[in-house]
Order: structure tokens, then C-alpha cells, then sequence
């Protein structure tokens, strides 16, 4: 059941008869359908009539409507208008361009341009490797996309994809000061893509792939890395698995298992599942059974992609058949990057003692955490209303900075793996329970944390 929060947050300006009831009558109308009150501020005041700014969250857009309806049933109370908030942030984008340098005078221009700028292009002209030291490419990621996969809406195209692209640069800058930027390509052919960016690279020290559909993003992915000397990073697939990893070390700690003794159960086995097997393949659990929307993968099943084929030739040790219900008995992880309510209480009541499930489908988990927690020893979500969120901006911001600090050409598992202890080794041992397995999206020691992690990597 979703609950009302900041992503449907609305201002409502209304005028309303100067009683003393007034207050409590507009108040009690929006407690009445759901909404949730943050901010009540009186705007004008006149001998007639009162103007009032009611902020509040909702639980969507139709719960918002239903919001100002119920204001504007009662008596005496005008609705003058309704401002969503989260458009309002979007409003002319959410990232800019400033320049590093003053340009105050004359001489201030003939060095940042020309004349003293000819000296610049030269030097990197004979030594290309200098453009890391001299220009924006020290410090710039490009964030592409195709549209193709935008957040769990679909395919959406490029320009709908470019609000979360603006997003993920703004939270580049923030926790980790990397100069990103969005690049929204009108394609969705995988040559077409893998051009472009090579096209592009030249400005780049790092290049960070998001919300492009599987199977197309591992073979973007791979030639990409075959083709450029910068890293590639896809955020959907590796940020989402470091997360994970670096969440299931700790949760495995609260309940006193080794990662070798458990059967791990990974739903979902498009871009983040496959690169959260593939990383939890390094850290040696017993087994780990893939499932997808056919059911479990193994090795007799028809009809695989190359990206399936290696997952039932790297899983599923016994050869496991059937479905969801089926993996779960016995299991002593859940991990869930699928679709919403796929099961119950009673479905976790068939796992191991200590079970942990991690439900990170979004916005509506794979089961509501709530039930989860009747049986399971430790919940995490992707949510941001509920403990144990795990997010990817745990990850890229850090692991950029690790990447362009040691001037990395590419990027490799044992990078991964280090950006994943590193998240895990920000929560103390004295911290550590079954409500706090990683650390908080805001904890300023995460990136710094992670990006010397990654460096470290990146240098060995």
C-alpha cells in the first residue's frame, strides 16, 4: 500500500472565510482523503477572507487531485491554485554550466582563449594524454542513454530519459564533485550507440550507461570497453551490483552466516541481475538459483539469450526447476530486481532459519516489506520509507572518483568488489542490525570512501 511522500508533493493556495474554525476545517479536510500536511503558512489576510499556502504529499497524482477536491467542498474556500512541487524543481532543468575561472579583463581572456589557448591545443596535440591534465576530461563523465529502459516506466525514448539523466549528474556533483553530463541519443541501434559514444569520448574521462534495455546494454557495454581507453560503467548493472554485495556482507554478519554456506535466490535476470550474480559468483556462496519470468533458469531450458545461457551454465548446481515459489524453499537469500508482489509471507516462512530478502523492485517491492519481516531476519528495499535502502548513489558517485583520480583506462571485478567493502566498511560493527546494514544515501563518508577504495584498485 504506498504512502503518501515527497514525490507527490503539492501546494495549494486557497482563500477561506477569516473564522477561527478555518484552520482546523482546511486541515481536517486533507487528513480526511490521506494527504499528509508538511507546511500551513497564511499569505494574506483581509477583514473577508484569509489566503493560505497548505503544502502536503500525496500518494499519487489522482490522491492529489482528490486533495484539492476536498478543499474546494468546503464551504466559503476557494482554491486559487495548485503548484506540483516536483515540477517546480524541474523547471528549467536541474544542472548548469559555470566556469572555473574569472574572466575579469584582457589579459584574463588572451590566456583562458585566444591568443594563449593555441599553446594549450598544442601541447595536447603532441602529447594527447595531457588533455587529462588540461582540460574538463579530468573530471567529466558523459551519462548516456537511449531511452530505452527509463527508471521501471519502459521505453520512454531520449527526451523523457533526460529528467533522470539531469538527476544522476546533479548527484555526481554533489557527493563526489564529478562534472557530469547528459547525453540522450535519438537511436536505439546498438551500432548506431556504441558510434556515437566513441564519437563523443574525447571529452570524457568516464563513461556511465544508463536506463538501456537488456540484452542490447552488455553488448554496448563490452564493446565499448573494448574500444575506448576510459572507463565504461554501466550504473543499472554494476552500480546496483556493488550495492548489493556490499548490503548482503553486512545483513550475512547480523545473522551469523558465511557467504559459502548459502543458497542465494537472484529474481529478475536482466541488467541488474546478471551483474549482481556475477559479482556474488566472486564472494563464493553454495549455490545461487537465477529466476525470471519462464521461471528458473538451468541448463536444459529452451530458448536462451547468450546472457541466460551463462547464467545457467555459472548457477543453479543442482539443476532446479519450477518457479519462484519453488526456489525460495529452503533458500537463505532473496534478491529481487523484478516486478512487484510476486510473493508472501507464507512463501518466506519456506526459507532457511535467518532468512534475508532483499525486495528492491521499484516503487512497489517484490513483497511488501511488512510481510517480510513476519518471517525474515533482515528486509531491505530500494525505497527511502523503509530501513536498509539500497541505492545506487551509494556507489557511481565514489566509484567515478576513484576511476578519474587514478586516471583509469578501464574498469575491472576487483575494482567492484572494493567499492562493495568499502560501502560495507562505513557501518561500524557496534552500528550493525537488522534495521542498519548500509550506510545512510547522505553519509559524506561513502564517495570519499569508495573513490579511495576504487583508486587503490585502479592502481594495483
Amino acid at each position: 500500500m504506498p504512502v503518501p511522500g515527497p514525490g507527490y508533493s503539492i501546494t495549494v493556495r486557497v482563500e477561506a472565510p477569516p473564522s477561527a474554525s478555518a484552520a482546523g476545517d482546511l486541515t481536517s479536510a486533507v487528513g480526511r482523503v490521506g494527504g499528509v500536511i508538511t507546511a500551513f503558512d497564511v499569505v494574506e489576510s483581509h477583514g473577508d477572507r484569509v489566503v493560505v499556502d497548505i503544502t502536503c504529499n500525496a500518494m499519487s497524482a489522482n490522491h492529489a487531485r482528490d486533495i484539492t477536491t476536498a478543499l474546494e467542498a468546503l464551504p466559503g474556500v476557494a482554491v486559487r491554485k495548485v503548484s506540483d512541487r516536483t515540477f517546480l524543481m524541474h523547471l528549467g532543468g536541474k544542472i548548469e554550466v559555470s566556469a572555473k575561472v574569472a574572466l575579469r579583463n584582457r589579459d584574463d581572456l588572451s590566456r583562458a582563449y585566444t591568443p594563449g589557448v593555441a599553446r594549450i591545443c598544442q601541447a595536447i596535440a603532441e602529447n594527447p594524454d595531457d588533455a587529462r591534465r588540461l582540460t574538463i576530461k579530468r573530471n567529466t563523465v558523459a551519462v548516456v542513454t537511449d531511452g530505452s529502459a527509463v527508471l521501471g516506466l519502459g521505453n520512454l525514448g531520449p527526451a523523457a530519459a533526460l529528467p533522470v539523466m539531469e538527476g544522476k549528474a546533479a548527484l555526481f556533483k554533489k557527493f563526489a564533485g564529478v562534472d557530469a553530463w547528459p547525453v540522450c541519443l535519438d537511436t536505439q541501434d546498438t551500432e548506431e550507440i556504441i558510434r556515437a559514444v566513441e564519437l563523443i569520448a574525447p571529452v570524457y574521462g568516464g563513461i556511465n550507461l544508463e536506463d538501456i534495455a537488456a540484452p542490447r546494454c552488455f553488448e554496448i557495454e563490452a564493446r565499448l570497453r573494448e574500444k575506448l581507453d576510459i572507463p565504461v560503467f554501466h550504473d543499472d548493472q554494476h552500480g546496483t551490483a556493488i550495492c548489493v554485495v556490499a548490503a548482503l556482507r553486512n545483513a550475512l554478519r547480523v545473522v551469523g552466516k558465511d557467504i559459502a554456506d548459502c543458497t542465494i535466490v537472484v529474481c529478475g535476470v536482466g541488467a541488474a541481475g546478471s551483474a549482481i550474480i556475477r559479482l556474488l559468483l566472486q564472494r563464493g556462496p553454495a549455490d545461487v538459483v537465477a529466476v525470471d519470468i519462464d521461471g528458473i533458469v538451468h541448463r536444459d531450458r529452451e530458448g536462451m539469450d547468450t546472457n541466460l545461457a551463462w547464467v545457467a551454465q555459472n548457477t543453479n548446481r543442482d539443476g532446479k526447476t519450477g518457479r519462484l515459489h519453488d526456489a525460495l524453499v529452503g533458500a537463505d537469500v532473496f534478491i529481487g530486481v523484478s516486478a512487484p508482489n510476486l510473493f508472501g509471507a507464507e512463501q518466506v516462512a519456506t526459507m532457511a532459519d535467518d532468512a534475508v530478502v532483499f525486495a528492491l523492485a521499484n516503487p512497489d517491492p517484490e513483497i511488501d516489506p511488512l510481510e517480510a519481516q513476519r518471517h525474515a531476519a533482515v528486509v531491505a528495499t530500494g525505497r527511502s520509507d523503509y530501513p536498509n535502502q539500497i541505492n545506487n548513489v551509494l556507489a557511481f558517485p565514489g566509484v567515478f572518483r576513484g576511476l578519474l583520480d587514478a586516471q583509469a583506462k578501464t574498469i575491472t571485478d576487483p575494482m567492484l568488489l572494493a567499492a562493495a567493502e568499502a560501502i560495507a566498511d562505513i557501518v561500524a560493527p557496534e552500528q550493525l542490525n537488522p534495521s542498519f546494514i548500509v550506510p545512510s544515501v547522505f553519509d559524506a563518508a561513502v564517495a570519499p570512501a569508495v573513490a579511495d577504495a576504487v583508486r587503490r584498485a585502479a592502481q594495483a
